[in-house]
């Protein structure tokens, strides 16, 4: 399963670790997933895997319902 959320579309970014000496090696920054298991309009349940921030978000706004 790829590393994305699957509301915001939010996916791993790339840069680079920077030591002392400003050597620079490659390395990805990963979103911070969470699943959440979400009631659906008929009732079932699902999981989704879904960024920290967009559940901040959605706690905010109001969420899916």
């Amino acid at each position: 399963m790829a590393r994305k959320c699957q509301i915001s579309g939010k996916g791993p970014m790339t840069g680079y670790n920077v030591s002392h000496a400003h050597n620079k090696t490659k390395r990805r920054f990963l979103p911070n997933l969470r699943t959440v298991r979400i009631t659906l309009e008929d009732g079932t349940r699902k999981k989704i895997r879904v960024a920290a921030s967009t559940l901040r978000t959605m706690k905010k706004k109001g969420g899916l319902a």
